[in-house]
């Protein structure tokens, strides 16, 4: 017997970065990110080849059921996964090797961003902007302003000072240009306004997220602010 389930929740807003002009991440917030999920009972042999990595169980061959490479197992029947283990302590990859555990209710999505990896594509999204501008046929290029894929639009706006504001949302939500400004309107009021805050440093001000998040409300709702 097997049956699939798939939860996915569609939103406006996704991620707010801002990176410094060398290439730092000083701010993220994570607004409402769609969850992609897929839970079925499967048979032994598990035709899915995980590995453990990045402290994560995740699919590294064997792509089915809306299972992809990249995925990570979230569950098994019912019961959370701890890095690779399960409630009771057993060791996932011992209770997979079993015949006898089988059938198996596995649980699959997309694992959550760490702090750690927002970090690293801060850094990589920095040397491809640069490499956008040199490519330019044209002197005075503004480099990457928008990237769009099959699921999602990137949108970035680079101040004159070299900060980077970036928001990635739905392909379809209306109003990104007005959030970048108001988020750059935020920054300089409870950031560069605030004399106990250095350039370069991470940004934490209570106030300067609660305001971002009713701009993000608002547009999500209207589509401008």
């Amino acid at each position: 017997f097997t049956s699939t389930r798939e939860l996915r929740f569609q939103m406006g807003v996704y991620y707010i970065f801002i990176v410094s002009k060398s290439g730092g991440l000083i701010f993220n917030y994570d607004h409402n990110v769609p969850a992609t999920e897929h839970e079925k009972t499967y048979s032994y042999p598990l035709e899915i080849q995980l590995k453990f990595e990045n402290k994560r169980v995740i699919v590294a061959f064997g792509e089915r059921d809306g299972v992809c490479i990249g995925h990570a197992l979230l569950a098994v029947n019912g019961q959370p996964l701890n890095y690779k283990e399960l409630p009771d302590g057993r060791d996932v990859f011992d209770v997979l090797a079993d015949k006898t555990n089988f059938p198996l209710n596995l649980k699959f999505g997309r694992p959550k961003i760490t702090t750690n990896e927002k970090i690293v594509l801060a850094s990589m999204f920095y040397p491809l902007y640069a490499l956008a501008v040199q490519l330019s046929p044209d002197q005075g290029s503004s480099g990457i302003k928008e990237l769009e894929t099959d699921t999602f639009k990137l949108h970035c706006n680079q101040t004159l000072t070299g900060v980077k504001f970036i928001v990635i949302a739905d392909r379809n939500q209306q109003g990104i240009d007005q959030l970048l400004d108001k988020v750059y309107e935020l920054y300089a009021d409870y950031a560069l306004k605030n004399p106990f805050y250095s350039l370069e440093m991470p940004i934490r001000a209570d106030l300067f997220e609660e305001h971002l998040q009713v701009a993000i409300d608002q547009i999500e709702k209207t589509g401008f602010i």
